[in-house]
């Protein structure tokens, strides 16, 4: 049984950085993707990027590409979000996420962390 544990929210203000960390206990296969949602009350879940295993190859929505970088550390089985110049309409709860995705707009995420909340004041 796969098991993802995010880390890293909290409270800054417009501007600041943080750093999401998803921890993964258990095995994923190679060709899995990771992912990164958010989502705020009274809203779909959304998209945020997406990182594949085996190759490192990453994607990321229009709207945080060039502030968040995701990455991943196979030795601590961790996937990150760096998240530089944050802004308010980035906050909400971020969840990490794994499965056998083909393509960026595959939603077929196998598992789901609990998730941490990411509030960015302005």
């Amino acid at each position: 049984q796969v098991r993802l544990e995010e880390a890293g929210g909290g409270l800054v203000q417009a501007g600041d950085s943080l750093r999401l960390s998803c921890l993964i206990s258990g095995r994923i296969f190679s060709t899995y993707a990771m992912a990164w949602f958010r989502q705020v009350p009274g809203e779909e879940r959304e998209f945020v990027s997406l990182l594949w295993w085996d190759d490192g190859s990453t994607y990321y929505a229009d709207s945080v590409n060039g502030r968040f970088t995701i990455s991943k550390v196979d030795t601590k089985s961790t996937v990150y979000l760096q998240m530089n110049a944050l802004r308010p309409e980035d906050t909400g709860v971020y969840y990490c996420a794994a499965g056998p995705i083909s393509s960026p707009q595959d939603r077929g995420y196998q598992y789901w962390g609990q998730g941490t909340q990411v509030t960015v004041s302005s």
